[in-house]
């Protein structure tokens, strides 16, 4: 730990003396970069100011989903029952102005329930677009997992793409358009994993564990009140459009980017990076979208932290999240009780950092 901190402080050593060293139009540029996130960033203190009111404790959870909102990147939550999955998503809609739909996945759902479907019209005696729940600014996928694969396939277009074909007709989803869902580790009669192509397209994917003991007591404490706690709309779309522009001119040095591709680099080609013990153990590594979304989630970190650069422990914070379900295990892996987390730690313990 010691020795991230000493690496973090070089690094911002390193980054005062560039600015330092740069031309005074370069320095107006990185003043405005801090002086919009200054402006543009005042939003976050409500959103969190509202979500707190409902949310307990879970500061990871409430920052990740933050990150995904900044980000226009997708959230996969997993966690037991009962820790208040959906209840955050469906909080973090509240606090924006903007269209929000759940979705409950069950076994017998079709993609036609998701997406829409052409009907039918006897008096016009023609087909017209009848559009479905995904038509909107926030999707709560509850579940996801207890649908069949031709069911989570019907989002993937929606997800990456930003549009949906029904029929012969191809409709744009309005921006912000973000895709929130859950699903449960420890049930597996009844579910369907997710297929690869699917978790792929998700941004991060967000691991929930239980609150601590003076956290549920306050949650009993709230959820034995005559009215629960609700959130309020305190921002709209056009904020968070705004917000997301700003977050994309965050700077991001060189050696940020490499210490990125050395990461994702390291969990295919384990062997050059002093990890040889892990390349049996890995089936396949992360994909070029693990490296676009671990250089957009940290960006969006630093939004959060009000800094118009990144550093090393901006993507140190958000590795697990983006990196833990692109990372393939082999047979031998889980027979060792070897997990993804694990391969994770041992990169960003072995990996330089800048």
């Amino acid at each position: 730990m010691e020795n991230n901190y000493r690496g973090n402080f070089r690094y911002v050593s390193d980054m005062i003396n560039i600015f330092k060293n740069q031309s005074m139009n370069e320095q107006i540029n990185i003043r405005e970069i801090n002086e919009k996130i200054e402006k543009e960033s005042a939003f976050i203190d409500l959103v969190n100011l509202e979500m707190k009111k409902v949310i307990v404790g879970q500061k990871h959870l409430l920052d990740s989903l933050l990150i995904g909102l900044l980000s226009s990147g997708h959230v996969l939550l997993e966690g037991l029952p009962g820790l208040a999955k959906t209840l955050a998503i469906r909080t973090l809609a509240d606090t924006v102005d903007a269209g929000f739909s759940r979705i409950q996945f069950t076994p017998d759902l079709l993609p036609a329930d998701l997406i829409g479907t052409m009907v039918y019209s006897q008096k016009e005696e023609t087909f017209h677009v009848k559009k479905g729940p995904v038509f909107t600014n926030f999707v709560l996928a509850d579940e996801i997992n207890r649908s069949p694969a031709k069911v989570q396939s019907a989002l993937l277009e929606a997800m990456q793409e930003r549009q949906v074909t029904i029929g012969r007709e191809t409709f744009p989803l309005e921006e912000p358009f973000l895709v929130l869902a859950t699903q449960n580790p420890i049930e597996q009669e009844g579910t369907y994993p997710l297929p690869e192509a699917q978790v792929d397209r998700f941004m991060l994917k967000i691991k929930i564990d239980y609150p601590e003991k003076e956290e549920e007591r306050q949650i009993i404490r709230e959820n034995l009140q005559k009215k629960f706690p609700s959130a309020n709309a305190v921002i709209k779309p056009e904020d968070i459009l705004r917000a997301c522009d700003v977050v994309k001119e965050v700077y991001m040095d060189e050696k940020i980017e490499r210490y990125i591709l050395d990461i994702v680099f390291s969990t295919r080609y384990p062997e050059q990076y002093a990890l040889e013990k892990y390349k049996p153990l890995i089936n396949y590594g992360g994909s070029p979208r693990a490296s676009i979304n671990l250089a957009m989630a940290a960006k969006a970190f630093a939004f959060i932290r009000r800094r118009g650069y990144v550093i090393p422990e901006d993507i140190r914070a958000v590795c697990y999240d983006v990196m833990r379900h692109r990372i393939g295990l082999t047979y031998e892996a889980e027979a060792e009780n070897i997990t993804t987390e694990d391969v994770i730690t041992a990169v960003l313990d072995t990996v330089e950092v800048p």
